[in-house]
């Protein structure tokens, strides 16, 4: 892919799956600031690769045409925009702003009209699949932008994207990851507690799968899912619970600000309300069903069935 001279990027947010899509940018033939961060080895491999690393989001601004931001969510964004030495402070009339976190599309739309008359654009892209496909060049992503802006993102999206949705303008794409994220989280849930309860009557995660492997009910999201319980897989889904709940709290947010009944939101809320509430925030989200089969009276530990 040859680099539009015109567009120079910054990207802020290198965990999981900013690690990978950053690699993607850099390697793809477009120049790329970052912003340092405590934990240096993604640092440490993007200066290998090109990039160039800046200490502050103004300065990360300040050289870029196009920013995207990775980050957990609505409160870590505004921060990083606001501020002296925030992105806006930097940022030139003409910019565009991508947000590829899953955050709160109310905050989304605030942040699009607080920099609207300072000319830099923003735009919601947040993202579907894994580390794997980050690094790969093959997420999902579901974009809300106007039609100008999202021609001038393309050539960046797909350097690290397989699937590319323009779902609507700004907010639409944050509202489209709640609902997407709605059903694989509520998948996630509904295995859980089926786990539990199979354990519970005398039937081991091991024959359970035999019967949904390969059947109309199996999906990728399942295969993924069951790595840990079957394989102790830890990193099969690199999502954590915080995240997933956080999600979650978003969903009812837009459901309530919707005047709609959300009941089924809320019980897979509830579902990893119960993880959080037993500290395990920093698992991931296949290792649901060892929190929820705990209030069944179940152990679903690998290796401790």
């Amino acid at each position: 892919m040859t680099n539009p001279a015109s567009e120079t990027i910054g990207f802020i947010g290198l965990g999981f799956m900013g690690h990978g899509m950053a690699k993607n940018i850099v390697e793809k033939g477009f120049p790329l600031t970052v912003m340092g961060r405590s934990k240096r080895a993604a640092i440490e491999d993007l200066i290998g690769r090109g990039a160039v690393e800046v200490k502050t989001a103004k300065e990360v601004g300040a050289r870029s045409t196009i920013v995207l931001l990775c980050v957990t969510g609505s409160k870590d964004v505004e921060s990083i925009l606001r501020g002296d030495a925030g992105l806006a402070a930097g940022l030139r009339p003409g910019s565009i702003v991508v947000d590829c976190s899953t955050s709160d599309p109310n905050s989304t739309l605030a942040l699009n009209a607080e920099l609207a008359p300072k000319g830099i654009a923003f735009v919601d892209a947040p993202l579907s699949r894994t580390p794997k496909e980050a690094w790969e060049g093959k997420l999902d992503t579901m974009v809300g932008a106007s039609e100008e802006n999202f021609h001038r993102l393309k050539p960046v999206l797909e350097t690290w994207a397989g699937k590319i949705v323009h779902i609507g303008d700004v907010g639409d794409g944050h509202r489209m990851k709640l609902i997407n994220n709605f059903i694989s989280l509520g998948y996630a849930a509904l295995y859980a507690e089926a786990l539990g309860l199979a354990q519970k009557v005398g039937i081991s995660p091991e024959r359970f799968d035999s019967v949904i492997r390969g059947g109309r009910m199996d999906c990728g999201f399942y295969q993924t899912f069951m790595r840990w319980t079957l394989e102790g897989d830890r990193d099969a889904h690199k999502f954590t619970i915080a995240n997933a709940f956080k999600d979650l709290r978003y969903l009812e947010a837009m459901a309530d600000a919707a005047g709609i009944p959300n009941p089924m939101g809320n019980a897979v809320k509830n579902s990893f309300a119960i993880a959080h509430a037993a500290g395990a925030d920093e698992d991931y989200v296949p290792m649901l069903p060892v929190h929820v089969g705990r209030v069944a009276g179940v152990d679903l530990t690998p290796g401790k069935r």
